[in-house]
């Protein structure tokens, strides 16, 4: 499939067009479109699905997934494209789709129970339910037949059928009594106010799990994690723990040269299947290129290592050139499947290898790149063909340490020409085949996601080109999703904007409006964020316990309303938008937003009490807070055209600062508009206009400087102060 273009109905080679389509045909995810086709009579979520269960007496078969899921296309292609499962849904049950993108509430909910219920989840998830949308049976994936141990799916109908008819009443109960422990609020608080002993336990949960000889924390499979690694390289530079720092580098470096990376065209999979990162789950979504370039612009800052502003160069340049929309904004995702199978895009036989390059440049080839055969796992590769299988290899290991002792090819400068030449050339070759199906639907928090990495990206490496695409980003978000009396929407697609937005969506589009105001001290991006906070905080937040809700307080059409701790695959919306309140609080001096971040750092706290690793995006966010003492803040004032402004602007751009936040006050009308959204600002700058910066570590301000070396130095003491200060570590 060219680039641009996304799936249509999925058929896996047999021709289902000319079925009569289902309701899923008017929906705009494309994950719908996709089953729109098939002999199941699907419904989307909405009041007539459920109008009709109550009136026919039906339970209601929930199935949600997302079109890049490897394992929601086997299930589809197994049991929801078979007359007969589908004559047994449309006779017996009422049957729903879910785009658990489009619906992350939705999911939510039904996720939770089926972990409660089964100890596991994951997609596709497989709800059976009452007309009142209480659950009463939760799974994931089933095959169509038993197998393997696993209950077929018409065995699992026919059951639940039987049950249906002769213990209607006994469902009904167990349902209400499931649905109750759902509704129950997150674990009450019993940490207290998180504190330094807090990240200790976190770290220390951190290096037991590590694995010490690949990198990444536990076995197969293994995700990358990069909040993960976040937080480690910011607890190295609050406390000088060395490990912390090694196993974020160590982990960084293994995904780099793993199979988990797209060697030949760059981007990161989603996650691998093995412990040595060598053979991936192959989708791409937009939320794991984020992350990744927002680890390793923290990684270069920490370190100056340019191999981490070359992943993440080459990270952001496979998404401009794949999931880039032509009006500025990013697409969701790519597939793991082609026509050929899961990874049958991204992998390769010898003989290909050898047809792409010819015999010479293979062998040298293979001194830069390492084969992993798709046959050392069983996992992921369920529609590649056995035979197949054993044939076809995922590239790993690109670096300078394949390179032979001996021979032609030993220097740095040879290696880079010779290795991109490589890759330019199987690339070259990949692309005669069919492409990855792309999810184009434009979501608002995982652009935003990438509008701060993107902004991050480009302050840290000092890219304006990056900060310009995040721009351009947030005014597609601005125009595209955002309605007529300032709401945010959640999904953006073939023209057509819907959804009203979610927790994440806010959390993320403030972050991402601070991020931009940092990179350039633009102060309506400043003023945005304040703007959309006040909504989020109106909708979303729980006064009473602490933190925020993932849906706002307008949704209806759920049976319970969940909070979110846990950061996952990426950091929840209460760990972003803990870290959200301690910067504005911070950058305006509103000791309310500054009380609300606190009462949802406690909740955080009290939830993550017995894992704190768990919620590793928050104590990332927690590290950089007044809390832990690492946080630092800094005004400047001056006339942008004189350069002695622009010299302490610069000042700690080559340190690693990740609690320091910076407000820029310049002189005249400007500077007033600063005060009007920043009162911490008003009455900094010298009568005689001369640049200053003013450097304060939570009440403690120290004299003002205008010299750039005399404000590093203070920077730099502060640091060192902080290591004095150190608490020594709690087991």
């Amino acid at each position: 499939m060219p680039p641009g273009k996304t799936s249509g109905p999925r058929t896996n080679g047999t021709d289902r067009a000319d079925r009569s389509p289902n309701r899923l045909i008017h929906e705009k995810s494309p994950y719908l479109l996709q089953h729109a086709h098939n002999p199941v009579d699907w419904y989307p979520w909405g009041d007539e699905a459920f109008a009709r269960a109550a009136a026919e007496s039906k339970p209601v078969f929930l199935s949600i997934g997302y079109s890049t899921c490897h394992w929601c296309h086997v299930m589809a292609e197994e049991s929801f494209e078979d007359p007969a499962v589908a004559a047994v849904l449309n006779r017996e049950f009422v049957s729903i789709k879910v785009d658990r993108e489009e619906r992350p509430d939705i999911d939510s909910v039904y996720m939770g129970v089926c972990q409660q219920m089964t100890g596991r989840g994951g997609w596709p998830l497989t709800i059976i339910m009452t007309a009142e949308k209480k659950p009463f049976f939760a799974g994931t994936y089933f095959p169509r037949e038993s197998r393997a141990g696993m209950p077929g799916l018409i065995e699992v109908l026919e059951r639940i059928i039987s049950l249906w008819r002769g213990q209607q009443d006994e469902l009904y109960r167990a349902a209400d009594e499931i649905t109750r422990l759902a509704a129950r609020p997150g674990p009450a608080s019993l940490a207290g106010d998180p504190d330094r002993v807090l990240l200790d336990r976190g770290f220390h949960e951190l290096a037991a799990r590590f694995d010490p000889e690949n990198g990444g924390f536990g076995s197969a499979p293994k995700f990358p994690a990069p909040h993960t690694l976040i937080f480690l390289i910011r607890y190295w530079h609050l406390t000088g723990e060395t490990r912390a720092l090694a196993m974020a580098e160590q982990t960084l470096d293994a995904i780099r040269s793993g199979g988990i990376w797209d060697q030949i065209g760059s981007g990161l999979h989603r996650y691998a299947t093995d412990a040595r990162w060598r053979i991936p789950h192959f989708e791409k979504m937009l939320c794991d290129q984020a992350l990744l370039v927002l680890a390793c612009s923290e990684a270069y800052e920490a370190t100056r290592q340019n191999r981490y502003r070359a992943t993440a160069d080459e990270c952001i340049a496979y998404v401009f050139r794949d999931l880039q929309d032509p009006g500025g904004a990013f697409y969701s995702a790519e597939d793991a499947d082609s026509p050929g199978g899961e990874g049958a895009y991204y992998t390769w036989t010898q003989e290909e290898i050898d047809r792409a390059l010819g015999p010479e440049d293979a062998a040298v080839a293979a001194t830069l790149f390492a084969l992993a055969p798709l046959s050392e796992t069983g996992a992921g590769t369920g529609s590649v063909p056995r035979d197949d299988r054993k044939q076809r290899s995922v590239l790993f290991a690109a670096g300078t340490r394949n390179i032979p002792a001996e021979g032609p090819y030993i220097t740095e400068q040879d290696f880079v020409i010779l290795r991109d030449a490589i890759r330019s050339r199987l690339a070259l070759a990949r692309g005669q085949r069919p492409r990855p199906a792309r999810d184009d639907k434009i979501l608002t928090d995982a652009n935003a996601l990438f509008c701060t990495a993107l902004a991050r990206a480009g302050r840290v490496f000092n890219n304006p080109a990056y900060t310009s695409a995040a721009s351009r980003a947030m005014q597609f978000l601005f125009a595209h999703l955002m309605d007529s009396e300032g709401h945010l929407l959640h999904r953006y697609r073939d023209q057509v904007s819907g959804i009203p937005a979610f927790a994440d969506d806010y959390a993320y589009t403030i972050a991402a409006l601070i991020e931009l105001y940092e990179a350039t001290f633009e102060i309506a991006y400043l003023r945005d964020a304040l703007g959309l906070n006040t909504l989020f905080l109106a909708h979303f937040q729980d006064a009473t316990d602490g933190g925020f809700f993932t849906s706002s307080s307008t949704t209806v059409d759920l049976p319970v309303r969940k909070k979110e701790w846990y950061d996952g695959a990426i950091p929840s919306a209460n760990s972003v938008a803990f870290e959200n309140l301690m910067r504005l609080s911070r950058l305006t001096g509103d000791t309310v937003l500054e009380e609300t971040a606190s009462a949802c750092a406690r909740y955080i706290a009290g939830a993550a009490f017995r894992s704190p690793s768990a919620a590793a995006g928050f104590l990332a966010a927690l590290v950089c807070s007044p809390r832990t003492g690492a946080a630092q803040d800094l005004v400047i004032t001056g006339d942008p055209a004189d350069p002695g402004t622009r010299a302490l602007l610069d000042a700690p751009g080559d340190l690693y600062l990740p609690g320091m936040l910076i407000l820029y006050r310049p002189p005249g009308e400007a500077g007033d508009l600063v005060d009007a959204v920043s009162p911490v600002a008003r009455g900094r700058g010298k009568p005689d206009g001369r640049p200053t910066a003013y450097l304060c570590t939570g009440p403690a301000c120290l004299m003002p400087v205008s010299n750039p070396e005399e404000l590093k130095k203070n920077l730099v003491a502060g640091k060192t102060e902080q290591l004095r200060r150190k608490k020594p570590d709690t087991h």
